[in-house]
């Protein structure tokens, strides 16, 4: 039972597991079917978690039981009825815009669906932009 106990452990978020290779997949079980809602492969596990809260939201309603609570779906007007496949293209929507925060991210860590901003050293010069003087004493007026 102890290797058990060490699994559940290691899951951090509901919903999702990890591949062999590393890709982070998510889905969900229908409410009263044996079929799976396939949420999509992501390559950090906080993606994959977001894909699981929005697919979960939607078919259990504002009671179901987030990873991410504080970044719970927006309500769509009471759209409760929606079929699987626009359950799954909604995950996987959210999904994919955390997954692309977090890959832009500083080494692409996982702290959740929030993002980091980047280093100094990562951001891209607009080369069209006349550089700032470190100086402002010394401007070069030949530019």
């Amino acid at each position: 039972m102890e290797g058990g106990e060490d699994r559940k452990s290691e899951r951090r978020y509901k919903g999702i597991r990890m591949r062999k290779w590393g890709k982070w997949v998510a889905e969900i079980r229908e409410p009263n079917k044996r079929s799976r809602i396939w949420l999509g492969s992501y390559s950090t596990p906080a993606a994959a978690a977001m894909a699981y809260d929005t697919a979960v939201y939607y078919l259990r309603g504002p009671s179901a039981r987030l990873n991410f609570p504080e970044h719970a779906p927006a309500a769509d007007g009471g759209q409760r009825d929606l079929s699987a496949e626009t359950i799954r293209k909604k995950a996987i929507e959210v999904g994919a815009r955390i997954d692309a925060i977090e890959a832009s991210s500083v080494g692409g860590r996982d702290n959740g669906p929030s993002g980091f901003k980047p280093c100094w050293f990562e951001e891209k010069p607009d080369l069209n932009k006349r550089p700032e003087p470190e100086d402002p004493d010394d401007v070069d007026d030949d530019w």
